[in-house]
């Protein structure tokens, strides 16, 4: 069974009322492959004007989701918040958040157990520094951190992947397709090991790390690469491109 192209937009902390009603019109307004899955993730006090505007078919995700159903937790977002206000899917794990704000990997498989539980998607994050790839640990370090999901989750049916090499990220530095593939091959190979062969088919792998429009043709023509999580570049009409990137 083929998997279904997914293309992801993860616009961090960028965007204001104007330019968020701007890029979702471009998104609206444009051609897109219909064989590609489209999900856009906002900073959070633009979901709901990203959702009132997008047109149908499209998704919106949360950069982020609590692992509480409500309570005293100053700042967050829960799960059924999310639900209520029609946002499907939520970015875990991601490496800003693992570095910058210390979520280890046992709160990320926290989170995602309880958005799965809830009924969201989740697009689960995982990656390596450049000291770590370069002492040869990637897939070490990238297994590790998608093994503290498995051993919370089985059902892996609403989890999609994002390899986002944190050496990559912003850098303009684009793991090689070779190196993309491989780790994507790994992780499918643990996936199969480790979860289940059915699991390992039919979960999407996303390659993120400086995607432009200019590399996105190459690396999905690669047998593991099933999409992408965009980020700077989602800001920009590129995205469009890159989505569309299949059929170039």
């Amino acid at each position: 069974m083929a998997r279904q192209f997914f293309v992801g937009g993860n616009f961090k902390m960028n965007g204001n009322i104007k330019t968020i009603k701007e890029i979702v019109a471009n998104i609206n307004n444009a051609k897109l492959d219909s064989n590609v899955e489209v999900v856009i993730a906002p900073p959070s006090l633009y979901l709901l004007l990203a959702r009132e505007h997008l047109r149908e078919g499209l998704e919106v995700a949360a950069q982020n989701v609590y692992d509480k159903a409500n309570g005293a937790f100053t700042g967050e977002i829960s799960v059924t918040q999310l639900k209520e206000s029609g946002i499907t899917w939520t970015i875990l794990g991601h490496s800003e958040r693992r570095v910058i704000l210390q979520e280890d990997d046992q709160f990320v498989a926290s989170k995602t157990k309880a958005a799965i539980d809830g009924g969201l998607g989740v697009i689960l994050c995982c990656g390596e520094s450049l000291e770590q790839r370069e002492a040869n640990k990637t897939i070490e370090v990238v297994t590790t951190q998608l093994k503290a999901v498995a051993d919370k989750i089985s059902d892996w049916s609403k989890i999609v992947i994002a390899y986002e090499p944190i050496w990559a990220i912003g850098t303009g530095k684009v793991a090689t397709t070779e190196q993309a593939q491989e780790v994507h091959a790994a992780i499918r190979e643990w996936l199969k090991k480790t979860v289940s062969s059915e699991a390992a088919e039919k979960t999407r792998i996303l390659y993120g790390g400086s995607v432009t429009e200019k590399n996105s043709g190459d690396l999905a023509k690669q047998p593991d690469i099933d999409g992408f999580l965009v980020g700077g570049a989602s800001l920009k009409p590129a995205f469009i491109d890159i989505i569309n990137c299949k059929q170039a």
